[in-house]
Parts: C-alpha cells; structure tokens; sequence
C-alpha cells in the first residue's frame, strides 16, 4: 500500500501532463465569437479523422485515468 501511495503522485504529475499537451494539439473551428453566443456564418461540421481522431479518443482515456487516479488518491 506505501509503494501505491509513494507512486501515485507522480502518475497523476504525467497524467495531467500528457492529458494538457493532447487537448492542446486538438484543433477547434469554434472562434471566440461562436462561443459567446454569436454565429459566423460557417456552419460547416467536420468529422475527425486520423490523428485529430487518435488526439480526441487519447484525451477521453487519459481524463477517465486522471479521473480514476484522483478517486484512488482519496480513498486512500
């Protein structure tokens, strides 16, 4: 139980980095004006495809590890 309490910190030091870099590389079409509530005319949906899609698919399974590791550090 000490090795999982002595190592936990750092996974989660990785996970956190590794899980900021693959939201980061992701490339959004949405501009400022769109998020605050504004239209620009390009409504256009693109799918993922390739490593954008590997980019998308790797941050889901690296917040749900983050997620599971941060649980894990409170309950022990």
């Amino acid at each position: 139980m000490g090795i999982i309490q002595t190592i936990l910190p750092w996974i989660q030091i990785a996970l956190s980095v590794l899980l900021t870099i693959t939201i980061l590389l992701q490339r959004t079409s949405a501009s400022l004006g769109s998020a605050m509530g504004g239209t620009e005319g390009n409504t256009v949906h693109n799918t993922r495809r390739g490593f954008e899609k590997v980019l998308f698919i790797m941050s889901i399974v690296l917040a749900v590890l983050f997620a599971s590791s941060a649980l894990l550090a409170i309950i022990l």
